[in-house]
């Protein structure tokens, strides 16, 4: 058996419990190491995975200065210190660059390079997350999340001790169950050492998502599915397996196990019950039997970096050896007894829902400009005053509305045209009739924070929380600082995203 990491040394009981001098909470890798299939992978940036770990849990970097800083647990074995995070990150943006493992292996996972498929940075690599994109409280304690947006990812492709081969192996993930979609691939597990695809079987990993290229569960998803390369399974073969149910819950926990010809999906809400198994059985035919999995690791994307797809993750770890349901059973419960919440997702001055709003420009060349829609849809910054068109002053009021994609943040209707949104379309900010889509609704949902400049507001797009609305040669995008496109400029970045909110002009 392979041992735990140092410092810990305790005596782990089935039931979860560790015993140093007086019986405090074990962490859901203590609990698999009692079980006999210890971690060999650990990550989470919300918390400790064992109990005794005081480790960082990760890296930011921010944009002022590029300086990172590593943020640990409040605590051994407790919740992340958000506190330390957020006077680091004051008055600029944060990246993630590393998500740690704690189980002494070295697993740690940065960001992804290209592979088959190219990221979106301009040497390949994919983009890294928002350090405050998913805010949540663990036992009233808050956290940060992963917020992974389409082109972002994770990997490892020299990590120690993965399951190769046929070798047996479990992996368990909480995510974000409404933040999803059906590109391929939001996974967390076990992928080729190459970035590309090696051909069947040579993955096993847990995807979350509606995609239905390969297969699917009962209903309209989302699913947790199993990336096994070249399909995603939700049975023993790939199509329709009624058994995998689609997920409803705002957090959830899902599992997957697999050695030689037996393989299992288990999924559950990860704020309450416990686990229901979705499928075990044997493993599919077509070069998935036996497996000859490869042992480095991903997040938020597919095996060749598939970077389409996003989703939330909170924490996870990978085993050695196949668990019981027992073992899972009782991480379920550790993860339940965490308490993980939703937490506020904007910050600065509260835009009452139904209020007329303008939002006026803070750079210097700029301060009488505020956003605008003009005849062509487009949204740009012009001069606005009190002897302007009542054409114009129309197109520079704002109604905000509850977020379309999530209800935390806001949208801004247009007052002269009502039902139509600003969106962002390839990053550039337009006027559009709400048309229905998921993907409209989450392109038009914005969270608004104290300003960047030391005045205003930012307004960090939902779907994309490494860009904010910005203004770039008079015309609206969501831009991120020093990203790959010319709008992303680091220049007068945070005067640009920083706007003075008003009283609408109509």
């Amino acid at each position: 058996m392979l041992s735990p990491p140092s410092p810990r040394r305790a005596c782990v009981i089935a039931l979860g419990l560790v015993a140093i001098g007086s019986l405090v909470a074990a962490g859901p890798c203590d609990i698999y190491y009692s079980g006999g299939t210890p971690c060999v992978a650990a990550h989470s940036t919300t918390r400790s995975l064992y109990n005794a770990y005081a480790g960082a849990l990760y890296q930011v970097k921010r944009g002022s200065d590029g300086k990172t800083q590593d943020i640990g647990p409040l605590s051994a074995g407790g919740v992340a210190d958000a506190a330390a995070q957020d006077s680091f990150c004051a008055s600029t943006t944060c990246l993630i660059t590393t998500i740690y493992d704690q189980s002494g292996r070295g697993n740690h996972l940065r960001q992804a390079p290209p592979g088959g498929f190219k990221g979106p940075e301009s040497n390949g690599y994919d983009n890294l997350a928002s350090a405050t994109g998913a805010p949540v409280t663990l036992n009233g304690k808050k956290a940060y999340g992963v917020f992974m947006s389409p082109g972002t990812g994770y990997s490892n492709n020299a990590a120690n001790g993965i399951a190769t081969g046929d070798a047996a192996e479990g992996m368990y993930a909480v995510l974000d169950g409404t933040h999803y979609n059906g590109a391929c691939c939001f996974d967390y597990g076990n992928a080729e050492v190459s970035s590309r695809d090696t051909g069947n079987g040579h993955m096993e990993a847990i995807y979350f998502g509606d995609c239905t290229a390969w297969g699917s569960g009962s209903g309209s998803g989302p699913w947790i599915m199993v990336d096994l390369e070249n399909g995603l399974f939700s049975g023993f073969s790939a199509g329709k397996n009624t058994g995998d149910l689609s997920i409803s819950y705002r957090f959830v926990t899902a599992a997957v196990k697999g050695r030689p010809n037996q393989w299992a999906i288990r999924g559950a809400n990860a704020a309450s019950g416990s686990l229901s198994t979705y499928y075990s059985g044997v493993r599919p035919s077509g070069g998935y039997n036996p497996m000859s999995k490869e042992g480095a690791i991903i997040l938020g994307i597919g095996g060749d970096n598939s970077n389409g797809a996003q989703g939330t993750f909170y924490e996870g770890a990978m085993t050695a050896g196949y668990p019981s349901d027992a073992t899972e059973n009782a991480v379920q419960a550790d993860i339940v007894a965490a308490q993980y919440t939703t937490t506020s997702l904007t910050s600065g001055p509260t835009l009452p829902i139904g209020s007329a709003i303008s939002l006026r420009a803070t750079t210097a060349c700029c301060t009488t400009r505020y956003l605008t829609h003009n005849s062509s849809n487009t949204i740009v910054i012009e001069v606005v005053s009190s002897s302007s068109s009542s054409t114009l002053k129309g197109q520079a009021t704002w109604v905000v509305r509850a977020g379309l994609g999530n209800s935390g943040c806001v949208s801004f209707e247009s007052k002269d045209v009502p039902g139509s949104y600003v969106r962002h379309y390839n990053f550039a900010l337009v006027l559009a009739a709400n048309d229905g889509s998921k993907q409209f609704r989450e392109d038009a949902t914005f969270c608004p924070q104290a300003g960047l400049s030391g005045q205003g507001s930012v307004v960090r797009s939902w779907n994309y929380p490494t860009r904010f609305l910005r203004h770039y040669n008079n015309i609206g995008y969501v831009a991120s600082e020093g990203g790959v496109h010319v709008f992303d400029a680091a220049g007068t970045y945070n005067d640009d995203v920083s706007w003075v909110v008003g009283p609408g002009f109509v």
